[in-house]
């Protein structure tokens, strides 16, 4: 009798084993598609998100703001006060980011400008390829003029580019260039620390920017002077249809144009 009972309990033992089968393939399928999922979604999240791609802050570079002592900061194209009239693509932040050669330049041209009660104020200072991209799209769209009354009253739209007020290439993209202007060192009574006159706002594109126009009131010749000779002296180029912008002369990357993101 014990020979008829041991293939009865061994059969059922081969059953148990073989309908375990299914179920392990089954939850192993469906861990591995679990992992499957979550590796594709992360995959075309990183796709997606620009900033996934975008370079980091090269070693080159530093927050102006933290060598400069004193600097005024506000960055025009990180918010809608500009031209474009919206944030412009690869500004996330409101920083001054320049070369450190730059940055110890200007420096030293803040420290000059002491004695005369002013202060520096940065719009703008390395700028990525893509934001000036963003400029390219938005001179296309010739339907765009809501800042126009603002920053280009008397011009075409269509003429920005053959003016030079605007470029395919920008010298801030290697990161030694910046536009700026003068402020009162001592703040108001508002606790603010003030704009000089320069003639015109930034970023006003017309002849009256050109440094050296002389229908200007002699308060704003004066200040552009002392704005230019500051920043000469410390080693900058200005640009003659810009009184705000200028370009160290010995820049380190002269033919490098970055396109990390302002964060």
């Amino acid at each position: 009798m014990s020979l008829d009972c041991q293939p009865l309990r061994h059969s059922s033992r081969r059953r148990v084993t073989t309908s375990a089968w299914p179920f392990a393939v089954s939850y192993f399928a469906a861990l591995l598609l679990v992992f499957l999922l979550a590796f594709l979604s992360a995959f075309f999240s990183a796709i997606a998100s620009p900033h996934a791609r975008a370079e980091p802050l090269h070693p080159a570079f530093v927050d102006a703001a933290t060598v400069v002592p004193g600097l005024e900061v506000e960055m025009r194209y990180a918010g809608a006060h500009n031209f474009v009239g919206a944030k412009v693509t690869g500004y996330e932040q409101p920083v001054c980011l320049l070369t450190r050669e730059a940055a110890a330049a200007l420096a030293k041209a803040q420290i000059a400008l002491a004695s005369s009660g002013t202060g520096l104020k940065v719009f703008d200072c390395y700028r990525p390829v893509r934001a000036v991209a963003h400029f390219v799209r938005w001179s296309r769209d010739l339907k765009d003029t809501a800042a126009k009354g603002e920053f280009y009253p008397d011009l075409d739209k269509r003429d920005l580019f053959r003016d030079g007020y605007i470029s395919s290439r920008s010298g801030h993209s290697r990161g030694s260039t910046v536009d700026l202007t003068l402020v009162d060192i001592l703040p108001g009574s508002d606790g603010k620390l003030h704009e000089r006159d320069m003639g015109t706002p930034f970023d006003f594109f017309s002849p009256f920017s050109s440094p050296s126009d002389k229908r200007v009131n002699e308060e704003a010749r004066s200040n552009r002077r002392l704005l230019a000779d500051a920043m000469r002296k410390s080693g900058f180029v200005p640009y003659d249809k810009e009184w705000w912008h200028f370009t160290l002369a010995h820049e380190p990357f002269p033919q490098t144009y970055f396109d990390f993101v302002v964060k």
